[in-house]
């Protein structure tokens, strides 16, 4: 029982921030849901994409430290399909530029490293897929944010030019508009900007171990045979 009356004003006051919250974007008037709805539509595409984007970016980045050494012993044995097989097994950006590499053993250095290059380029592209969507996002946002404040504020003193008795009620459509917008605008604007800049972070990182395993595996075809 004394749980419940704990509870329950607790439960009041969610439902009234939720409603006071819904009020307020519903005071802005048509331009001003129309706005938000926008902006509201972007945070959940840069939300979804930052998501999608990290969780393949990690999974990219995910090496066995003992892969490399595999395919190490497996061509100083001459088992070159046996570290193919490995490379096929190995869903990594890195295990695809060895394979790559491994299916080039046989012609000069100089075009297997340009093969392994144009599949680690091909690799970064898949790496960076959406990020500029991210980008555009955390640049757009705030600017429809402030359309937004422009509009609202448009509104308000057209409300004060053209009424006789001006109330703080009659202005307060165009002033919620141009504060709601301007901060959901920049809500959105700094997360998008935050996550591009994490996940571009992440790819730097991926694309250094690509790197690395670009220059072992051309390292290890140049060792000498016994």
């Amino acid at each position: 029982m004394d749980l419940l009356f704990f509870l329950i004003p607790q439960a009041q006051e969610t439902e009234e921030v939720k409603q006071s919250i819904f009020d307020l974007i519903m005071k802005g008037g048509p331009m001003g849901v129309a706005i938000v709805g926008i902006l509201i539509l972007l945070s959940v595409v840069a939300t979804y994409i930052f998501i999608e984007r990290m969780m393949t970016i990690r999974k990219a980045g995910k090496t066995d430290n003992s892969f490399f050494n595999n395919i190490k012993s497996a061509v100083a044995a001459g088992n070159i399909e046996g570290a193919k097989a490995m490379c096929q097994s190995n869903d990594t950006p890195m295990s695809r530029m060895i394979l790559k590499g491994l299916m080039r053993i046989g012609k000069p250095l100089r075009d297997i490293d340009a093969a392994i290059e144009n599949v680690g380029n091909l690799e970064l592209y898949k790496l960076e897929k959406n990020l500029s969507t991210l980008a555009s996002i955390s640049g757009a946002a705030p600017m429809i944010g402030f359309f937004g404040t422009v509009t609202g504020m448009i509104m308000a003193f057209y409300t004060m030019a053209t009424e006789q008795n001006v109330s703080p009620d009659a202005l307060a459509g165009g002033i919620y508009q141009a504060l709601i917008t301007t901060a959901v605008g920049l809500a959105i604007g700094i997360f998008s900007f935050v996550g591009y800049n994490y996940l571009v972070a992440l790819v730097d990182k991926v694309v250094f171990k690509m790197e690395q395993t670009s220059v072992e595996f051309m390292d290890l075809l140049q060792e000498p045979t016994n």
